[in-house]
């Protein structure tokens, strides 16, 4: 079962139920790394003695998330639901930062339905003590195909502060060359073009990213079973950009685990949690599995592979279901 691909496990509690036994942590339990001190939790982050558990005297630089939200549909009482559970965890979040610090949030936007629930957090953290700064948008390579629309392209990533924290602009530059002329401005006398005021023959990322890959099943960092994964790189920009080498990292929806290799990588402290043991589980195989084998996920295996070798039962559920998605793409094709 090495080279078994996970399907989608935020939509497959049975799934989930046949890994939970292969997890080492349960609600309320912190994982505490002895190398680097990083820490897992799994529990609610909405939760204040849950968190406060989590970050015990120490505070941190700079917080990423990705809360999960219905990209189908909301209707008005799920919309407020949202916005009041956003508020809670933004709420620890800000207990859990320092004076000086950072905040970045991926959230979508449902272009069919007034691109909810984008506009409503946006007025929620309004109220809040965080200030805005930049609105990034992250160019997906490959998108929802429409003939009626303009193609859905794009994720939200929303940057805030709290205090006055450092930003490191080294962070922004890209691997992408400077080829355009242009944008002349006069120095001293001299009228000199934008490429020769400037330090740098690569341009910077901006608030509009189009260097980062979106993940997929070929990628080495690819984790089976983790909906909408966010790429290494950009995470690591941001933890690049907005902390420091031994600051605190916070990730309270750790899903695949990204926010903290990345901080295994950068060398930084990442203190995560996740209301899920199986996510929490895979976060934590993430970084042992690259310890171990110098690699940043799976690509076409999954971490619980040497489990679903020897438990029959889970291996033919996962050959079944793999037969029907098989079945059902085939269908589709001949329609």
């Amino acid at each position: 079962m090495e080279n078994f691909p996970l399907p989608r496990l935020d939509d497959d509690e049975e799934l989930k139920s046949y890994l939970l036994p292969y997890c080492r942590l349960r609600r309320g339990d912190i994982w505490t790394d002895t190398l680097k001190r990083h820490k897992v939790l799994c529990d609610d982050c909405t939760i204040d003695l849950s968190i406060k558990k989590l970050m015990g005297e120490e505070k941190a630089s700079l917080a990423l998330h990705d809360p999960p939200y219905n990209f189908i549909a909301f209707d008005q009482r799920q919309l407020i639901s949202f916005t009041e559970w956003s508020k809670r965890w933004v709420n620890t979040t800000a207990f859990s930062l320092a004076d000086n610090s950072s905040m970045y949030v991926w959230l979508g936007a449902d272009q069919k339905n007034h691109f909810q629930p984008l506009p409503q957090f946006m007025n929620m953290m309004a109220e809040t003590d965080f200030f805005s700064r930049s609105f990034i948008t992250m160019r997906n390579q490959r998108g929802y195909g429409t003939q009626k629309n303009w193609m859905s392209i794009r994720q939200e990533l929303l940057y805030y502060t709290k205090g006055v924290p450092s930003f490191d602009v080294n962070a922004e530059y890209t691997d992408i060359p400077k080829i355009l002329r242009g944008y002349y401005k006069e120095i001293h006398g001299v009228v000199k073009e934008n490429s020769e005021r400037s330090n740098s023959q690569f341009i910077r990322a901006g608030n509009v990213w189009v260097d980062v890959q979106q993940v997929f099943y070929r990628m080495e960092e690819n984790v089976n079973g983790c909906f909408a994964q966010k790429p290494l790189k950009a995470v690591k920009r941001i933890i690049q950009a907005s902390s420091s080498e031994n600051d605190i990292v916070i990730d309270f929806f750790s899903h695949s685990g990204t926010t903290l290799l990345a901080s295994e990588i950068l060398n930084r402290k990442c203190f995560c949690a996740d209301i899920d043991p199986v996510f929490c589980e895979i976060s934590i195989r993430r970084i042992e599995n690259h310890r171990a084998n110098h690699k940043t996920g799976w690509q076409n295996s999954n971490p619980f592979y040497k489990e679903i070798e020897s438990n029959n039962s889970l291996k033919n559920y996962l050959q079944k279901k793999y037969s029907e998605v098989k079945t059902t793409s085939l269908k589709v094709n001949l329609i």
